[in-house]
C-alpha cells in the first residue's frame, strides 16, 4: 500500500511538472519601441518578433524601471524599484560605482525571481547579457549565485560568452529540460542593439541599399530576430509552444549619439570589437527622450506576450499600465511559486491583465530614480529628470533637487507634450507628497557586503 501511494505521489508530481507552463523572457538591450516592423519601422525587418505579436498581444503601455541597463535588470530580478537596492545607474568600475554611491553588484541574498522559480520545480537558465555586476569587477558573484542552474553570460565576472551564442545555448537548455520533463524558465538577455554593433556579412547584405549607419543598425537587429526565430522554432519542433509563455521586451529605450560624429570601431572588453554609437539609429515611435531619460522614450519599450490559449491573439492593448517590477509576482503566479515570507514586491501580479480578464486601474503607484544633471544639458534636453511618480493617468517628473517639476496626463498625452502643472495644482501636491514618502523609504547608503575589494 505504501509503495502504491509513493508511486502515485511521484506520478502526480511528474504530471504537475509537465503541465506547468514554461517561461521564456527575451530581454533585449536598447531596443527602441519603434525598432520593430510590426510597430511601423520603415526598413528594419523583424518577422520572428512580429510573429510573437501576431500570435499574442502587444501591450503598448509597458514601462521598465529605469532608462539605463543595470537598474532596469535589477527590477526584473527582485520585483523592487532598483533604488531600494541603491542601484541608480549602470555597474561600471568599482571606483565609478563608489563615486555614485552604488554597490558593485546586486546582492545575491536579495529576493530573486529565478530562485523562487527553482523552489517551484523549474529548471532555470540565463543566457546573454548580465550587467548586474560587470566584467571589470572580477570578484563579483557569478550568475550561478543568483538561482540559475545554467548560464552563459557577458558583462559579468569570469569567462564571457560570445554574444551570438545566446540562442544556441537557449535551444540546448530547452531540449535538456524537455527531455527531463521539467518546466523551464529562461532569461534570454540579448546584446542587440547595444554598442558595439557586431555585424555579420550575411546580415549586412540583407540591407545593402541602405546608408552605412542604417545598414549596420538594421543588420544587427535582423541577426537578433533570426536567433529569436531559432528558439521559437525549437518550441514548435518539440510541441511545447502552446505550454510556453514567451515575452519580448527591452531594458530601456534606444541609444543615440548626443551629437553627430564619425562612424568608428571600438573594442569592448566584454563583447569584442564593433561599431560605435554613431551607428545607433533606434527610434522611440514618437515618444519623448531616449536611453537614459525618464520620459517615455527612455522607459516605454516593446512588450509582446504570446501564450497560446491564454493570451489573446493579434490584440493591441493601449491602456493596461504594466511595469517591469510586475514580472516577478506575475511569473511566480504563473509558475505556482510562493513569494518568500515577509517579501513585499513593488510590482503587482498582472496575470489577469495578460490574459485579458482585467481592465482595472493600477492599484499601486510607480516610482523612478536616476542620477540626472540639472539644469538640462544642451545636447540632451530631455535627460534632466531625476525622480518620477506615475499614479493612475498622472505622471509627475522632477529634477533631482525637487525644485522644478512637470505634470502629464499620459493616458491622454503619451508623448508628454502638454505640461499641466499650472492647472492641476492639487494633483501636483498629492503626487509630490507620495514621492516624498517613497524617498524617505530608500536606503541612504549602499550595502557594503556588495563592495568589490578593488575599490580604492
Amino acid at each position: 500500500m505504501m509503495k502504491y501511494l509513493f508511486l502515485l505521489l511521484c506520478l502526480t508530481s511528474a504530471i504537475t511538472a509537465q503541465t506547468k507552463p514554461n517561461i521564456l523572457f527575451i530581454f533585449t538591450d536598447d531596443w527602441g519601441w519603434g525598432d520593430l516592423s510590426c510597430h511601423g519601422h520603415p526598413y528594419i525587418k523583424t518577422p520572428n518578433i512580429d510573429r510573437i505579436a501576431k500570435e499574442g498581444t502587444d501591450f503598448q503601455r509597458f514601462t521598465v524601471a529605469s532608462g539605463v541597463c543595470s537598474p532596469s535588470r535589477a527590477a526584473v530580478m527582485t520585483g523592487h524599484f532598483p533604488a531600494r537596492h541603491k542601484i541608480d545607474g549602470h555597474f561600471a568600475w568599482p571606483d565609478d560605482n563608489a563615486n555614485r554611491g552604488m554597490p558593485d553588484w546586486l546582492n545575491p541574498k536579495a529576493p530573486l525571481l529565478p530562485r523562487m522559480l527553482q523552489g517551484a520545480g523549474y529548471a532555470t537558465a540565463h543566457f546573454g547579457k548580465w550587467h548586474l555586476a560587470n566584467n571589470m569587477i572580477p570578484d563579483s558573484p557569478l550568475p550561478s549565485a543568483y538561482g540559475y542552474d545554467e548560464y552563459g553570460a557577458f558583462n559579468c565576472a569570469g569567462e564571457q560568452m560570445p554574444v551570438h551564442e545566446d540562442a544556441d545555448n537557449a535551444v540546448a537548455f530547452i531540449e535538456k529540460s524537455h527531455a527531463a520533463e521539467k518546466p523551464f524558465f529562461i532569461n534570454l538577455w540579448m546584446h542587440e542593439p547595444h554598442t558595439p554593433f557586431h555585424t555579420v556579412p550575411k546580415y549586412r547584405w540583407r540591407f545593402k541599399d541602405l546608408p552605412e549607419e542604417d545598414n549596420i543598425y538594421a543588420s544587427v537587429l535582423s541577426h537578433a530576430d533570426d536567433r529569436i526565430g531559432e528558439v521559437l522554432d525549437k518550441l514548435d519542433e518539440l510541441g511545447i509552444a502552446d505550454n510556453t509563455l514567451v515575452i519580448f521586451s527591452s531594458d530601456n529605450g534606444p541609444a543615440r549619439a548626443s551629437q553627430p560624429g564619425k562612424l568608428a570601431l571600438f573594442h569592448d572588453t566584454a563583447t569584442g570589437s564593433g561599431y560605435g554609437i554613431n551607428a545607433a539609429k533606434g527610434v522611440t515611435g514618437g515618444r519623448k527622450g531616449y536611453k537614459g531619460a525618464l520620459f517615455e522614450g527612455g522607459i516605454g519599450v516593446p512588450f509582446l506576450v504570446r501564450w497560446p490559449g491564454k493570451v489573446a491573439v493579434g490584440e493591441i492593448d493601449e491602456t493596461s499600465l504594466i511595469s517591469a517590477v510586475d514580472l516577478l509576482p506575475t511569473f511566480c503566479a504563473i509558475a505556482g511559486a510562493e513569494l518568500p515570507k515577509g517579501y513585499q514586491p513593488d510590482g503587482l501580479n498582472q496575470l489577469d491583465v495578460l490574459m485579458g480578464k482585467a481592465k482595472t486601474k493600477r492599484q499601486k503607484p510607480l516610482f523612478w530614480k536616476i542620477n540626472a544633471p540639472w539644469p538640462a544639458e544642451g545636447k540632451k534636453p530631455d535627460h534632466w529628470v531625476g525622480y518620477v511618480i506615475v499614479d493612475q493617468q498622472w505622471k509627475l517628473v522632477t529634477n533631482k533637487e525637487g525644485s522644478y517639476c512637470e505634470l502629464y496626463d499620459i493616458a491622454a498625452d503619451p508623448y508628454e507634450q502638454n505640461d499641466l502643472k499650472d492647472t492641476q495644482v492639487d494633483t501636483v501636491a498629492s503626487l509630490k507628497q507620495k514621492l516624498s514618502q517613497w524617498k524617505s523609504e530608500l536606503p541612504t547608503k549602499a550595502d557594503e557586503s556588495c563592495f568589490s575589494r578593488h575599490r580604492k
